[in-house]
């Protein structure tokens, strides 16, 4: 049986799109340790962040920390000021209403 030249054409059209996203679940899998929306409405991520690290883009709305430890969430930049809010490694959590810098517990 011969497959119609247009059939063959609309499988190999349909199989782009399909390795695309396979990539892209890949990637995701290796991505940042930490993520959070900003007030720019977009996806910012860190990978093994230490310290202090700023808010780029306003930190604001979720946030996931799958770092080791905790992340420690401030209003003020520097981590200066009383804690905001503090997610647990593993967690998701929303943030409000911002926050401009976040502390990141050492772990070993």
């Amino acid at each position: 049986m011969r497959n119609h030249p247009g059939a063959r054409s609309l499988v190999r059209a349909c199989s782009l799109p399909f390795l695309l996203l396979a990539a892209a679940g890949t990637a995701q899998a290796a991505g940042p340790d930490f993520q959070y929306v900003g007030q720019d409405d977009q996806v910012h991520g860190l990978t093994a962040p230490k310290g202090c690290v700023r808010a780029l883009g306003g930190g604001s709305r979720a946030a996931t920390n799958s770092t080791r430890g905790t992340a420690t969430f401030y209003r003020e930049p520097d981590c200066s000021g009383r804690p905001l809010a503090v997610l647990e490694a593993g967690r998701v959590g929303q943030i409000r209403p911002y926050f401009a810098s976040v502390r990141f517990s050492v772990t070993r």
